[in-house]
């Protein structure tokens, strides 16, 4: 995928970046409530509302430019966009990873998830991310719980791919969702307009 490099001469958010690229524990999670109402009523049309979840985590993080950033030393990238990366349940109990591009077109992007989630379950290897490429985001769905909080296993502290993870509907027709980032590239405006956006998508689908 393309990208631009951030002038840190001229971008707003400079002093931050350098500011909590000092922290030992950088990231940080945010836990909020979304509304899944919207998506369960489209069930009967056919809608999955795992990939439904998968479309709308897409539209937040591309919704906020800070959430396509990362960082490479001192360098800063904006991408045009990134790739959903998603833990696959697989026949052996394990899992695996997928990668699946954004679309903003629901029905494109339902019918690409459908197909790259499918290769991956049936994959023998878990395609893990070496960390070659960051113009991804992480995905993990646990439908198993009504979780209040969650954070994630991080390699290091320079990691600035951001995850996200979401649990199970509530019979209050809502869910968990958690979205973790590194704080030298997003402050709690973004992760609020990402909230936003994602509970947007919910509801247009």
């Amino acid at each position: 995928m393309a990208y631009t490099i951030v002038d840190l001469k001229t971008w707003a958010r400079a002093e931050q970046f350098r500011f909590f690229r000092t922290y030992e524990k950088p990231h940080y999670a945010v836990t909020s409530r979304l509304d899944v109402s919207h998506i369960l009523s489209r069930k009967a049309a056919g809608v999955s509302t795992y990939r439904a979840c998968l479309y709308a985590i897409g539209a937040g993080i591309h919704a906020v430019p800070e959430l396509c950033m990362r960082f490479r030393s001192d360098q800063v990238v904006l991408h045009d966009g990134v790739e959903l990366s998603m833990t696959v349940p697989t026949k052996a109990g394990s899992f695996n990873y997928a990668y699946v591009p954004f679309d903003p077109d629901f029905a494109m992007f339902d019918a690409r998830a459908t197909d790259m989630i499918a290769q991956a379950a049936e994959s023998g290897g878990l395609a893990a991310n070496s960390g070659a490429r960051d113009d991804v985001a992480y995905l993990s769905c646990l439908p198993w719980l009504d979780y209040t909080a969650i954070n994630n296993a991080l390699p290091g502290r320079d990691d600035c791919i951001p995850r996200v993870s979401w649990g199970k509907f509530t019979d209050h027709e809502d869910m968990a969702m958690t979205l973790e980032v590194h704080h030298a590239l997003v402050d709690g405006a973004q992760v609020g307009a990402y909230f936003n956006a994602v509970q947007a998508a919910l509801d247009s689908i």
